[in-house]
């Protein structure tokens, strides 16, 4: 299956799950928490206000050598989304792609996803943890803070 038939199957539409597509082109879906979700949301705020010149937004498509993969939140340049308008996926990943830890994945398939995302393109990885500890890496490895964005917390705190 591809991309586009993914986005075009009406079954497919509404389902509480992010879809991607595994590197045979079959279907995995993930179910996401409430926390999760929390996390996804105030991360795509901070992003949109510390760092301007792009957008943050949540669960898009990416072209990967394993077939399309959907960080839970990225960042895109205005200059690098002119180029790729209406792509069903992004062919060069945006900038900043992010994945949230959550009890349904393990630390070895997000880390495996960032390195994918970095292959595509990203110029950075962030991971965010059931904390909301974030950690940094950009195709050298780890950072102590993000090189795009050093104003970005190295903890997400979620309101009480």
């Amino acid at each position: 299956m591809t991309w586009e038939e993914v986005c075009a199957d009406p079954s497919l539409q509404d389902l509480p799950y992010k879809i991607e597509l595994n590197k045979w082109g079959n279907i995995e879906m993930s179910p996401a928490r409430n926390r999760h979700s929390e996390y996804q949301g105030e991360i795509e705020f901070l992003l949109r206000t510390l760092k301007k010149g792009g957008i943050a937004f949540p669960e898009c498509g990416v072209q990967t050598s394993e077939n399309v993969k959907v960080p839970d939140v990225a960042w895109v340049s205005f200059e690098h989304r002119r180029t790729t308008p209406h792509e069903f996926a992004y062919l060069v990943a945006p900038e900043i792609c992010v994945e949230i830890i959550s009890p349904s994945n393990m630390l070895e398939e997000r880390m495996h996803k960032g390195s994918l995302y970095l292959e595509a393109g990203a110029k950075e990885f962030w991971l965010c943890d059931e904390r909301g500890t974030m950690q940094f890496f950009d195709a050298g490895g780890r950072l102590e803070y993000s090189l795009i964005c050093p104003e970005f917390p190295v903890k997400v705190e979620l309101p009480d």
